[in-house]
Formats: C-alpha cells, sequence, structure tokens
C-alpha cells in the first residue's frame, strides 16, 4: 500500500524543487557566455558538417562513383585482379577507391566488390578482412555479406564460423531470391555434420517459405535423403 504523502512532506519536495529550479537560474547566468560560446560552437559544427556533405562529400562522391565505374565493368567479367588494381582507361581499382574516397559510399561499396573479388581469386584472408570493413544496409547486402563471409571461412575449413555466418545470413529478414541460398547452403552444411534436425528444418524452411524459389524445385530430394538417418 502507497504511503500517504504528509503536507510537511509535500512543503519540503516544493522547496527543493524551487531551490533546483533557483540554482538553474543562477547557473545559467553565471555562465551566460560559456553557454552561448558553446552553443554558437555546436551551430559551427551543424554548419561545417552541412558545407562537409554537400560542398566537399557530394562531389567527392560523384568522383568515387565515376572512377569505380571501370572496376565494375571488370567485375562483371569476372576479371577480378583487374577490377581491384587495375582496371584500365585510367580509372581507379577497388582499392584505390577505398584508400582515396574514405567516407564516401562509393568506397563502402568497393569494400564489398574488393571482398568479393578477393574470395573468387583464393584469397580468403583478404576476403574476410574487405567484407568485414563493409558496412551492409538494405535488405539484400547485409545476407549476402554474412554469406560470402561463410564462404571464405568454409574454404579456410573454419567450419564453425563459417556455420555461424550461414545461420546469420538465413536469420536475417528474408529476401525471396537470396535466402533460400544461404539457407540451403546452411541446410547441406548440418547434413554434413550430422546434424538432421536442423538440416531437415532448413529445408523445409525452403519448401514451405520459399515454394517458387529455384532451391524449392528439387528440395524433396534433399528431404527423402535425410529419411532413415
Amino acid at each position: 500500500m502507497a504511503k500517504k504523502t504528509t503536507k510537511k512532506q509535500a512543503d519540503e519536495v516544493l522547496v527543493d524543487i524551487v531551490e533546483v529550479r533557483d540554482q538553474a537560474q543562477d547557473f545559467y547566468v553565471k555562465h551566460q557566455k560559456t553557454i552561448v560560446g558553446v552553443a554558437g560552437g555546436v551551430l559551427l559544427v551543424i554548419a561545417a558538417f552541412i558545407a562537409y556533405k554537400f560542398l566537399y562529400l557530394g562531389p567527392r562522391e560523384k568522383e568515387a562513383g565515376e572512377q569505380m565505374s571501370q572496376a565494375q565493368k571488370q567485375f562483371e567479367r569476372d576479371s577480378f585482379a583487374l577490377a581491384l588494381t587495375n582496371p584500365g582507361g585510367g580509372f581507379s581499382g577497388f582499392l584505390d577507391v577505398i584508400d582515396n574516397y574514405k567516407g564516401t559510399k562509393a568506397s563502402n561499396l568497393a569494400n564489398y566488390y574488393a571482398g568479393i573479388s578477393y574470395l573468387n581469386l583464393g584469397k580468403f584472408d583478404a576476403a574476410i578482412s574487405y567484407l568485414g570493413d563493409f558496412k551492409a544496409k538494405g535488405r539484400v547486402l547485409p545476407i549476402v555479406k554474412a554469406g560470402a563471409m561463410g564462404d571464405a571461412y568454409a574454404e579456410m575449413n573454419k567450419m564453425d564460423k563459417a556455420r555461424s555466418f550461414y545461420e546469420k545470413a538465413a536469420s536475417i529478414k528474408a529476401n525471396e531470391a537470396i535466402t533460400p541460398f544461404y539457407l540451403k547452403k546452411l541446410a547441406m552444411f548440418y547434413e554434413k555434420e550430422g546434424k538432421t534436425d536442423k538440416a531437415r528444418k532448413a529445408y523445409e524452411r525452403i519448401k514451405t517459405e520459399f515454394p517458387s524459389s529455384s532451391e524449392a524445385t528439387d528440395i524433396d530430394k534433399y528431404l527423402a535423403r535425410l529419411e532413415g538417418k
């Protein structure tokens, strides 16, 4: 049961509130110049950020995107080594974009491209490093990042790490086109490890949640393979 507040206690609380309010007023009067100076400083920081974003970062973003365009073309041709360092035409490779345009969206995206390029070139430590630096956003890229890191660790025979990243890829908010791909990898991973129940659940999830995916077309074959295990 709540205790009843007496008039004396109420008066004491009122006195405390008045004292705190008065002290705050005294503080603002005493430190007025300092507060105004700090507030002015904050406004200057905000103004500087706006200027940086629109007058400096904007043009650099455009330049970085233009510089990376040729590397993206080489990437699409599976010319991963060229895409990383020498895409041709005087344009920057992904590694130069990362180094020379820090803070831009293009530099961040170049980390993803570099990671996937190194994965395809069999340089798995480098793949993990660049993918780790990539700040993935949206509905697709976080899934792809986790799955690609799982691939890199699997190639290095670091199976615990690989499994954890495949699990992460499969647990991120589902994407119809990407999730079943990594979910099937995870299921096959579980199956190889003898974790039949987990494998079955992953295969069944493909069948029920992604029936239109290419991974679902022959999923009954995989489920049948688990029977009797």
